[in-house]
């Protein structure tokens, strides 16, 4: 669901490096599930193998929000240098007032306006930063879930195959019986004749 609700907003603010991603998050999430429900560890390994790449990309966008190490909210490394949209927060964030100016009168710059967008009571970043901090809060506690399920499965894979559960040649097999020789065995159990010869 946050994943879905965090799609929701990326989209809105065309940022199509984190549609991507999302969307590959939303599909191995289902995945992992899948595994979880139909007891498939292979599957619950992909998701946790993702995971940790999942937090590496949410360790990148707050790094890219709050520009450390060179990089520039302003940018539009997001976006693939389609666009120069930004985050669909820094104009409609909590408390946020957007004000368009137009610019006519300079040249090269007729027909466009200037929007500025002020009173916004949490800067866009810091939103942006708060979702991928629980995005990892997220993928950190859904790791040691899916490394316990895994290993809670291996663990029952493990004990079936000690008492002979995957054994082509069991030691605990029943002979077959033909049907009408069991069938027979039990009529001799339930006949008078049959009970007054074993109580003879």
């Amino acid at each position: 669901l946050a994943a879905l609700e965090r799609q929701v907003f990326d989209f809105l603010g065309y940022q199509w490096a984190p549609i991507l991603a999302n969307f590959l998050h939303i599909i191995i999430v289902i995945l992992g599930l899948f595994g979880t429900i139909q007891y498939r560890p292979r599957y619950i390994v992909v998701y946790a193998i993702w995971t940790a790449i999942w937090v590496t990309w949410n360790i990148f966008i707050i790094c890219f929000y709050l520009e450390v190490g060179g990089l520039s909210k302003d940018s539009e490394l997001l976006t693939f240098n389609i666009s120069r949209h930004q985050s669909w927060w820094s104009e409609n964030g909590p408390g946020c007032v957007r004000k368009e100016a137009s610019m006519s009168g300079i040249k090269g710059l007729d027909n466009h306006s200037y929007i500025s967008v002020i009173g916004c009571a949490l800067e866009y970043r810091y939103i942006e930063v708060m979702h991928s901090s629980f995005q990892i809060l997220i993928a950190l506690v859904g790791f040691v879930y899916a490394c316990y399920v895994v290993s809670v499965f291996t663990e029952e894979e493990d004990s079936f195959d000690f008492i002979g559960g995957f054994d082509p040649f069991p030691l605990y097999h029943v002979n077959e019986k033909p049907t009408n020789l069991l069938f027979k065995q039990t009529y001799l159990l339930i006949s008078p004749t049959g009970f007054s010869g074993m109580e003879g």
